[in-house]
């Protein structure tokens, strides 16, 4: 028979193990994700100086643009390899993704690059659809789809290209074809995934054991 824990009344040395500690907020992974809010601003102003004519700070831009998305890349593999997952970065990642690709958008439609209509549509999909599973957490949680990570693999490719001066490439022409190319393939994707969302929140929400509860306690 092994002795008691000392302050632990029939503890032992055995069974006194204490559970790891949550992984502390000041991280490298969270450090990437505060870096990309803090590149947005840089960003808007690089595209949006000049009204976006002037070529050598729309290459500025689009280096920016892609410096904050390959963060959004790596902070979340990192956060897994490392057990570094937190509340924080829970909540700031998602955020920090639509900061990027809102301003994105919102900028290259300011200066006449993107359609007003095409940034609408595909903003009150990427807000709603946060907002929604913000309040759905209560019934479960909802993984991001596949179709999910083609969308914003094609938002960020459309967004890289469009935020480049593209008349000073060579072909500029195919280019700008290109990048309409995976701005409506973005577009198209980003709308079917969004009904694929709701579906499955209507139905997580119709078949969570919360629900199943407020229906027993109306009978």
């Amino acid at each position: 028979m092994t002795d008691p824990l000392p302050g632990v009344p029939g503890g032992s040395q055995s069974h006194g193990a204490t559970a790891a500690p949550p992984p502390s907020p000041w991280n490298i992974a969270n450090a990437l994700t505060v870096l990309r809010i803090l590149l947005v601003p840089v960003y808007g102003w690089l595209l949006l100086s000049d009204g976006g004519a002037n070529a050598t700070l729309r290459w500025a831009a689009t280096a920016v643009f892609v410096v904050a998305m390959i963060t959004d890349r790596i902070d979340g593999d990192i956060a897994r390899a490392r057990n570094l997952i937190t509340d924080f970065g829970k909540m700031a990642d998602p955020i920090a993704d639509k900061a990027l690709t809102g301003m994105a958008f919102v900028g290259l439609s300011v200066i006449d690059v993107i359609p007003w209509w095409i940034t609408i549509v595909i903003l009150l999909r990427e807000w709603g659809i946060t907002l929604m599973r913000f309040i759905v957490i209560r019934h479960g949680v909802m993984p991001a789809s596949r179709g999910g990570k083609v969308k914003t693999s094609l938002q960020a490719l459309a967004l890289t290209m469009l935020s480049a001066p593209l008349w000073t490439l060579p072909l500029a022409g195919l280019w700008e074809v290109l990048a309409w190319i995976a701005l409506i393939g973005a577009l198209v994707v980003t709308v079917v995934t969004g009904v694929d969302y709701v579906a499955k929140a209507y139905v997580l929400r119709r078949d969570s054991e919360r629900t199943a509860a407020k229906r027993a306690a109306r009978s």
